[in-house]
C-alpha cells in the first residue's frame, strides 16, 4: 500500500506521486467486476476536506476526470476551501482515486497477490465497476447518502451511474461535460490513443514495470491526440497559428505546446492506467442491461444539474441536452461559454463555481 512519496517504475520514467497531504488509503476487500472476475484486496486512495456533521448529511462526492486524482485542489483550483464553491465550513468533501488508477488505488501498476505487478493481467473495468468500488468505500466510512455527487467528463459518467445504480445513496448529481453513452467520435479518438501506446516498442504487451524503459513515447503521442480534442480549433489557431519557436529550431509553437503537455503526463501517469480508464469510458452506456438509455435515465430520482461547455468538441452540448431531456428531476441545462473547449471545466473556475453553488442550493 503506497504511503508518503512512494514511487513505482512506470512509463520509462519514475511515476511521481503528488505530496499526499491528507491522502489516505482504505482496503475495501474483493471487488466483483462486470466481467464476472473478482479483483482481490482492492485499495482506494482518497482525500477529504471539511468535517462530516453529526447526521452525515453534508457529504459531497467529487468524481475526478480521466487523468485526475484524489487531490482536487491540484486539478480544480479555487474550488475547495472555506467560502469556496465546495465550502469546507459547510460540507464534507471527499474524492477517491478510481480503481485502475495510478495514484494509490489498485490498478495495473499495483502488486497482485503473487507479489508481481498486475501489468497485462489487470482485468478490464467499467464505469459501473468504479462506482461499485466507491459504494463499498462509502459504506465502509459510514456515509449512507451523499448530498451531491459531482464530476466532469469521466466523473460525470460516474455521477450518473451513482444516481441510477444507488438511488438511495445520492440526493443530487451534477454532471459537467459528460454523456449518457459514448459516441463513435469519442471511441474513435480514444482507440487511436490506445493504439499509439500499444504500438510503442517498449509497451511489451503491458508488462513493462520490470524494464528500464516503458512506453513513454506512446503515452506522449496519446496525450497529444487527446489534448487536441480537449481544446478548440480557434484557440489553437489564435494562440499559435503557424508561428515557429524563436530559438532557431524551426519547430512550430503548437508542437512545442503539445510536447509540453505530453511530458507533463509522462511524469505522473501510467500507460496501462490510461488504457484501462479510456477503455472504460469507451464502454460507457447507462442503458446497457437496463432497456436502453431512455429507460435507464427515466428511473433516476435524484435532482440533477447538467452542465455543458459551448465549445466542447469531445462532449458537445447536444449530449448534455439529451441527459436533461431524459432525466425526470433535471433542473435544466447550464451552458458555460468558453474558448477552451472540454478543458473549460478546468479553466473557467469562476463560472464553474457559480454552477456548483447552484447545484448545492
Amino acid at each position: 500500500m503506497p504511503s508518503g512519496k512512494t514511487i513505482v517504475s512506470t512509463t520509462g520514467a519514475w511515476l511521481e506521486f503528488h505530496d499526499p497531504g491528507e491522502r489516505k488509503f482504505l482496503l475495501i476487500g474483493d471487488l466483483p467486476l462486470d466481467s464476472g472476475q473478482i479483483l482481490p484486496s482492492v485499495t482506494l486512495a482518497y482525500q477529504s476536506w471539511g468535517e462530516l456533521n453529526s447526521t452525515g448529511s453534508n457529504a459531497i462526492l467529487i468524481n475526478h476526470a480521466l487523468t485526475g486524482w484524489s487531490d482536487v485542489p491540484s486539478w480544480w483550483p479555487e474550488m475547495v476551501g472555506p467560502g469556496r464553491p465546495f465550502d469546507t465550513d459547510k460540507y464534507f468533501i471527499i474524492c477517491p482515486n478510481v480503481i485502475g488508477g495510478c495514484q494509490g488505488s489498485t490498478g495495473p501498476s499495483s502488486l497482485a497477490p503473487d507479489g508481481q505487478r498486475y501489468g497485462s493481467r489487470f482485468p478490464s473495468i467499467t464505469i459501473r465497476d468504479m462506482v461499485r468500488a466507491e459504494k463499498f468505500f462509502a459504506d465502509m466510512i459510514g456515509i449512507k447518502r451523499f448530498l451531491l455527487a459531482v464530476g466532469p467528463s469521466l466523473g460525470g459518467m460516474r455521477s450518473l451511474e451513482w444516481a441510477i445504480e444507488y438511488p438511495e445513496s445520492v440526493s443530487a448529481i451534477c454532471t459537467i461535460g459528460s454523456s449518457a453513452i459514448a459516441t463513435g467520435d469519442q471511441i474513435g479518438s480514444a482507440a487511436t490513443q490506445i493504439e499509439a501506446i500499444k504500438s510503442d516498442p517498449f509497451y511489451n504487451g503491458g508488462d513493462y514495470y520490470h524494464l528500464e524503459q516503458g512506453p513513454s513515447q506512446g503515452l506522449g503521442i496519446a496525450r497529444r491526440i487527446a489534448h487536441l480534442t480537449y481544446r478548440t480549433e480557434i484557440e489553437m489557431d489564435m494562440r499559435f497559428g503557424a508561428k515557429v519557436q524563436d530559438d532557431g529550431s524551426g519547430r512550430f509553437q503548437v508542437v512545442s505546446y503539445l510536447d509540453h503537455q505530453a511530458e507533463k503526463l509522462q511524469r505522473r501517469f501510467d500507460a496501462n492506467t490510461y488504457i484501462h480508464l479510456t477503455e472504460a469510458m469507451n464502454s460507457h452506456d447507462v442503458g446497457r442491461g437496463r432497456g436502453g438509455v431512455e429507460k435507464a435515465l427515466a428511473q433516476v430520482q435524484a435532482r440533477a444539474l447538467v452542465v455543458a461547455i459551448d465549445t466542447d468538441r469531445l462532449f458537445p452540448p447536444r449530449l448534455q441536452r439529451e441527459i436533461v431531456d431524459l432525466l425526470p428531476e433535471a433542473t435544466g441545462l447550464e451552458v458555460i461559454s468558453s474558448p477552451f473547449g472540454h478543458d473549460g471545466f478546468l479553466i473557467e473556475v469562476d463560472r464553474v463555481g457559480e454552477v456548483i453553488r447552484k447545484a448545492l442550493q
